[in-house]
Parts: structure tokens; C-alpha cells; sequence
């Protein structure tokens, strides 16, 4: 009986590691406990999900973390590479509403990585040029508005100046998939203030 023991132990500790190494790539560090938890879901879909366990089988993220959104609430981010953003949006849908079943209902956001290049960035001699816009702090943390609030479009952004001198981000969501999205809004507010430390109100265009 110890033996079977051990060789199952052994057995599951097998398994998540295979499951940290092809679910979770960091470029520095080792995963933490909540990414090997996450990284064991995305593991665990593929391989018994017939309608995503073709598109999770190349797919990985390189973080996961949990964001607090206030009254007890909290939602999880997770961080994919920009190269497979795309593929990611194509079962976006499903696997978020799969996760979502794991983590007991938790708001789930996947959010591309980008890097920030500073005013002060300069090119080598090999790509001379400007700095790319898309790399711009305003520009990033633009995709990260569109990426927290996918797939549904946004129609429209208003800054409004408030009388103490701080700013509201008021942003206009597709009134076609309100029914779906209003109970994701103050999720949607509270991860983007904690991504960009930005104000943000979400509103539902006619």
C-alpha cells in the first residue's frame, strides 16, 4: 500500500510539473502556487475538452494573478504572449467560461503582454527610427482597455476632468451585448485601475 502511495504521489507530482512546464512559460522565476493552479486548469481542459483541447494544445500563459476588486470580490488575470493573442481570442469565449466554472465564479480577463518603451528609448544603428507608437504608455494601456473589455467592442471614450483636479476615463461599451457584459463592468473598472492606477467608468452606448 505505501508503495502504490508513493508511486501515485509521485504520479501527481509528475503531472503538475508537466503541467507548469507547457501551461506557464515565465521569462524569469518559477511559477507560484496560483499559477501552477491555473496552469493545472489549462492542462486539465485540454485534455478532456474535445472543443478546446486542439487550440489549448500550443497555447500558454506567462503569469496568472488574482486582483482584488473590492466587497469581497476578486477577479484573475491572466497574461498570454502577444504572438498568441489571437489564438487565445478564438476560444476566448469558452475557455473563460470554463475557468470561470473552476474558480468558483470569478471574473476571468486574459491580457496580452506589451512593453512599455520610455521617452528616452533609442534604437540601435540597425532599426533607426522612432520609438513605435505602439509601445507608447498611452498606447499600451489602450490595448489593455480593449483586451480587459473583449470581445465586446468599444464605441467610444470621454476624459472627464473632475473639480479636484483628478480625471475619469468614462468609456462606452456596444449596447448589443449589455445583457452579457453589465454584471463584468465594476470587475472591468477595478482591473484596470490596479493595471494603470486610471479611473474608469463603464456606460453602455444606444
Amino acid at each position: 500500500k505505501q508503495d502504490f502511495a508513493t508511486y501515485n504521489h509521485y504520479l501527481l507530482e509528475h503531472f503538475q510539473s508537466l503541467a507548469n512546464m507547457t501551461k506557464v512559460r515565465k521569462s524569469s522565476g518559477e511559477p507560484d502556487e496560483f499559477e501552477n493552479q491555473v496552469a493545472q486548469e489549462l492542462l486539465n481542459l485540454e485534455m478532456t475538452s474535445t472543443e478546446l483541447k486542439a487550440s489549448l494544445r500550443d497555447l500558454y500563459i506567462t503569469a496568472a494573478k488574482e486582483v482584488d476588486c473590492g466587497a469581497g470580490r476578486k477577479a484573475i488575470v491572466l497574461y498570454v504572449p502577444y504572438k498568441l493573442q489571437k489564438s487565445f481570442q478564438r476560444i476566448q469565449a469558452k475557455l473563460v467560461r470554463e475557468l470561470e466554472k473552476k474558480f468558483s465564479g470569478r471574473h476571468v480577463i486574459i491580457i496580452a503582454e506589451r512593453k512599455i518603451l520610455g521617452k528616452s528609448y533609442a534604437r540601435s544603428q540597425k532599426t533607426k527610427g522612432l520609438r513605435p507608437r505602439s509601445r507608447t504608455l498611452t498606447a499600451v494601456q489602450d490595448a489593455i482597455l480593449e483586451d480587459i473589455v473583449y470581445p465586446t467592442e468599444i464605441t467610444g471614450k470621454r476624459t472627464r476632468c473632475k473639480v479636484e483636479g483628478s480625471r475619469l476615463l468614462k468609456v462606452y461599451l456596444d449596447g448589443r451585448d449589455q445583457a452579457n457584459v453589465e454584471g463584468r463592468i465594476d470587475t472591468y473598472a477595478s482591473v484596470y485601475n490596479k493595471l494603470t492606477h486610471k479611473q474608469v467608468s463603464f456606460h453602455f452606448s444606444s
